[in-house]
Order: C-alpha cells, then structure tokens, then sequence
C-alpha cells in the first residue's frame, strides 16, 4: 500500500520545515535533534506508578538505568529495554514514552539501560554493556523487584539489534534466562542489499544513507560487521533462543532483514511472531503521538509481552487465538 496519510502528513511538515537529515549534522546536533523528534512525536508521557533512576555496574564502569514499576507487590515480571538510535543517538530519555506505555499496559517492569554510545565507545561495547546490565539485573532480581523466570529483552532499531545480540550471548553463557525478545525493525545485518535498503532513497525520511552513517559510526572496522554480535542475520545456528516478536514497517530499509531474522528464527525452530505494518516507517513505534500505526504496535507488542511474561510456564509455548507453538505469524497493522 502507499505510504500511510497520516506518514505522508509527517513527512510535508518536514520538507516544508526543510528538516535536515540527522546524518547532516554533528553528533551533538543530531543528538538534541534526535531526542527533541522523538518527545514531539511520543505524545503526552504516560503516568506510571513509580519511575527511579540508579546505576548498575557495567564492563567500563556504572551505567545509567531508569526503572519503571507498575503498582504491584513483590517480584514483577520484567523488560529490560534498549533504546534505538543506531548506536550512535539516543539515551534512556530517547525511550521514555515507550517504557512507560509498556509497563502500563503489559503491565511489567521496564528497566531501560544507558549504554555507551558510538563513536566515543565503538562496537563491541554497547553489546557488552547491554548483556552485562541484563545478566546484573537477573542476579540482583530481589534487590530490583524481579521475577528472574519473567524476564525479556527487547528494543527498537539499533536496540533491537542489540537486543538479539544479548540473546545469544545469553545462550553461549547459559544465563540470564530470557522468556522472550520484543525486536522492533531491527538492524541484523550490516551493508544487507536487500530490496528494501535499495528502494529507501526519500530525502525526508530515514533512508539508505542514514543506516550507512551509523554503521560508520558504530563498527571500527568494516570487517567486525560480519560478527554476529553486530550482525545477528550471521549467527550460523538461532536454535535454542527465546521466543520473539518481529515488528517491521513497510517503507523502512531495515524491513527485509528484520523479517529474514525473524524467518531464520522459526527455521530454528523458536516460536516466533513477525507483525509488518503497512503503509508504515522506520521510527513509527516512537511515533505514537502522531501515528496510529505506531500505537497499534505499542499495543500489540503490549499483547505479546503479556502472553509471555503472564503464562504460568513463561518460558514455554505460547498461547492465544492466534499463535501456535512454532511459527511466524505475519499481520498487517
């Protein structure tokens, strides 16, 4: 289908702002740029229960976490979230809106993780200090109000990648136990000339050139790209990981290797949900103060993390209507 109204009424504000491509900038504009986008697209922000701040020790010294927490005594099940941002942009406020409506509405705790950000701190680092907060976080569940058989992972772009990075370092390790990964249109493979990537040229929206400008960024040398921890499309086995939920946009280049990730999975055998929603963009999920697409998938992910974390057995098969066992469920938002 073509681009979505309400998309097509986003991107006219742009060009006639004449809003500069973020890859245009310096790092310091992009950042400020990229948050001040994010709020203004988010919505109002979501009341939550109770929302702290603290550090958690990481590989090169303490990271910064936010913690969100639904009303509810003792152990909750928990999301521990990567905000997107092509390792490059982004902090835990990038991801704000996003965890509150999560833990609301799943309701969970979300623990959201600052990470080190490139080109200061290139890859492997923010893979590093993804699963060492997330391992930390297992290990101190009673000190954090965790329920450690109830814990995922998940992110939006770059922090979707960075999510099945950890979920395979959690495999290698044999810990932290995860019951699932939410992968909102992740980067799975680097330099990927998939038709997606190739049809993605639009000045006013993320395109081709915005993915290679963070790929620069992140990967010191072009060769670490073929390392599955920066390209999880690469790992040779995704037997033995958590269930997932794929969530891709139709006009994002990012779209054909999410969902080839998310084919790879079921072919592994992992119970596996891919959901792409049309008419729809990269960045749309952070978007749902302008975009009913971008809700409808916050609602949707909202779902799927309930049936995973809410199950009596939540590291089994999942349940619903509209899942089974194994397999990849394609649903157009």
């Amino acid at each position: 289908m073509p681009l979505d109204p309400q998309v097509l009424a986003y991107r006219a504000r742009r060009a006639a702002a004449g809003t500069p491509q973020l890859y245009t900038q310096t790092l310091a504009e992009a950042r400020a740029a990229d948050l001040a986008a994010i709020r203004a697209g988010g919505g109002d922000a979501e009341p939550v229960h109770e929302v702290r701040d603290r550090t958690v020790p990481g590989p090169a010294g303490d990271l910064p976490v936010r913690i969100y927490r639904p009303a509810g005594d003792g152990p909750l099940p928990t999301l521990v979230y990567f905000f997107g941002g092509g390792w490059t942009l982004g902090s835990i406020d990038t991801a704000d809106g996003i965890c509150r409506r999560l833990a609301n509405a799943v309701p969970c705790q979300v623990i959201t993780v600052g990470y080190r950000l490139a080109p200061e701190n290139r890859f492997p680092a923010a893979v590093l200090d993804c699963h060492a907060a997330t391992a930390w976080i297992a290990a101190h569940a009673d000190e954090l109000g965790v329920d450690p058989t109830r814990l995922a992972v998940g992110g939006d772009s770059a922090g979707g990648n960075l999510a099945a990075a950890v979920t395979l370092l959690a495999r290698r390790d044999g810990v932290p136990a995860l019951a699932g990964q939410l992968l909102v249109y992740p980067n799975t493979l680097h330099r990927g000339e998939t038709d997606s990537m190739r049809e993605s040229e639009d000045p006013y929206l993320f395109n081709r050139t915005s993915v290679d400008w963070y790929w620069g960024h992140y990967l010191a040398d072009p060769a670490d790209g073929r390392n599955p921890l920066a390209s999880p499309l690469l790992a040779e086995d995704l037997g033995g990981l958590p269930p997932a939920l794929v969530i891709t946009a139709e006009y994002d280049p990012l779209r054909d290797e999410g969902e080839r990730y998310a084919e790879r999975l079921r072919e592994a055998g992992v119970p596996t949900e891919l959901a792409r929603y049309s008419g729809m963009i990269h960045g749309f999920f952070a978007m749902s103060g302008v975009l009913d697409g971008g809700r409808h998938a916050l609602d949707r992910a909202a779902g799927w993390l309930r049936a995973r974390l809410h199950a009596p057995a939540a590291g089994g098969e999942s349940v619903g209507p509209d899942r089974g066992p194994v397999g990849a469920r394609r649903a157009d938002g």
